[in-house]
C-alpha cells in the first residue's frame, strides 16, 4: 500500500516527487524492509506519466478553460505561470534550452517540477521527444536531491530522539 501512496503522490502537480520522496524515506524508516530502490522507480515513474498528457493537452485545455467560470481565474493562472516560466528558461538559456529545462525540472524548489516544465515546453513549442528527456532528466536529479535532503531530515530527527 506503501508503494501506491508514494505513486500517487508523485503525480500530483506542485507535489510530484519532492513530496513523494519524504514519504518514501520515512516509509523506510519506519519499515526497514520498505524497499527505497522500488519506491525510487515508483516515483520516477509516477511523476513522468502525466508528462505526455501534459505536453499534447494542458495548453488546450487551458486556453480553452481561460474564459469559463470557475475555473477561468486557475485556468488563467497554470497559463501565465507556464509562459512565465518557459519565457525566462528561454532567455536565460538561449541556445541551451534543453539543458536549462533539465536544471528547471532538477532544482527541487516549489512550482518547478515535471509539470510545470513540460508546460513550459508546450507552450514554447519545444521538441517532444527531447523535452521528455530533459524532463526526465531533471526528475532523476531532482529525486537525486530530494533523496539526500530526506535522509538528512530524518537522520537528524532520528539522532534528536
Amino acid at each position: 500500500m506503501n508503494y501506491l501512496i508514494v505513486f500517487v503522490i508523485s503525480m500530483v502537480p506542485l507535489i510530484e516527487l519532492r513530496g513523494a520522496v519524504p514519504f518514501a524515506v520515512g516509509f523506510h524508516n519506519a519499515d526497514p524492509s520498505f524497499n527505497l530502490v522500488i519506491a525510487y522507480v515508483l516515483i520516477i515513474l509516477g511523476n513522468m506519466l502525466p508528462v505526455p498528457f501534459i505536453y499534447l493537452f494542458a495548453r488546450r485545455i487551458l486556453e480553452w478553460g481561460q474564459d469559463k467560470p470557475v475555473i477561468g481565474g486557475f485556468f488563467t493562472f497554470c497559463l501565465k505561470k507556464g509562459e512565465k516560466g518557459g519565457r525566462a528558461l528561454e532567455a536565460k538559456a538561449k541556445n541551451g534550452l534543453y539543458v536549462a529545462l533539465t536544471l528547471f525540472v532538477g532544482i527541487p524548489l516549489p512550482g518547478t517540477g515535471a509539470w510545470t516544465g513540460m508546460l513550459a515546453a508546450s507552450l514554447l513549442d519545444m521538441d517532444f521527444k527531447k523535452s521528455t528527456l530533459a524532463v526526465l532528466s531533471g526528475v532523476l536529479l531532482a529525486g537525486i536531491i530530494v533523496g539526500i535532503v530526506s535522509f538528512g531530515a530524518f537522520g537528524a530527527i532520528n539522532l534528536v530522539r
